[in-house]
């Protein structure tokens, strides 16, 4: 992807939608470290690791249609990929292990990426910013009051889903104008290609461990709308 790359900063009151797994802080590195111990704790004597990472990623595929994103579907995901691969009935004992792995996510302090807080705060002096994410609204918006960055946005989304609809409502709703609004985040397939889309301006920072079900080829921008691709938060600074 040959994304623009600019260095003159934008003017004041750009409206900035900001995704927040993996691009405000950590997330997608804790469910790969369950997914790992779930796996070895599977064992299983036909699959490999790779086919049961495969079948589990179909299992969450299927969870996330019928209940949507969550640690809830995650859980169930385990729990199916477990029940659909073993020879072995789901003992009560078996269950709680599976369950015990997801805890361990919940339980996870929240880790800012570097220089997040103080990137944030910056922008809030210049631009209004809103946080736009997806999956359970109880858990990202805890997880937004354990990060302390609430104070920065001026309003929190949590969308069921990322697709080009849910932009163009989410731009209507908060008087959006498409010229000056930018969607930022870590996922082809749910920050930047809709967003561009929907008519938006995208800023893509890739993280190392991008939940592989976000995976996608990154759009090239339709004409009149811009696309830049920064290594790290810390780099919006130098833009707006």
């Amino acid at each position: 992807m040959k994304a623009q790359i600019e260095v003159t900063r934008r003017p004041v009151n750009q409206t900035l939608l900001i995704d927040a797994d993996d691009t405000l802080w950590e997330n997608n590195i804790y469910f790969e470290r369950v997914i790992a111990s779930f796996i070895s704790y599977l064992d299983h004597r036909v699959h490999t690791p790779e086919e049961v990472r495969s079948h589990l990623n179909q299992c969450e595929h299927a969870t996330i249609a019928s209940h949507g994103y969550g640690l809830n579907s995650f859980r169930q995901s385990l729990i199916a990929c477990f029940e659909q691969l073993t020879d072995h009935p789901l003992t009560e004992e078996k269950h709680t292990r599976i369950l015990s792995f997801a805890q361990s996510i919940s339980d996870q302090e929240i880790e800012l990426l570097p220089r997040v807080a103080e990137t944030l705060a910056d922008l809030a002096t210049r631009h209004r910013i809103l946080l736009v994410t997806k999956g359970n609204p109880e858990e990202q918006r805890d997880k937004l009051y354990r990060s302390s960055l609430e104070p920065y946005f001026s309003a929190v989304e949590v969308l069921p889903e990322k697709h080009t609809e849910a932009y163009l409502s989410l731009a209507t709703h908060h008087a959006c104008e498409a010229s000056c609004t930018w969607m930022i985040g870590n996922s082809p397939r749910s920050d930047i290609n809709p967003a561009l889309a929907a008519g938006l301006h995208a800023i893509f920072i890739p993280h190392d461990f991008t939940w592989v079900l976000e995976y996608e080829v990154v759009n090239q921008p339709p004409a009149g709308q811009i696309l830049l691709e920064l290594p790290t938060f810390a780099d919006l600074a130098r833009h707006f």
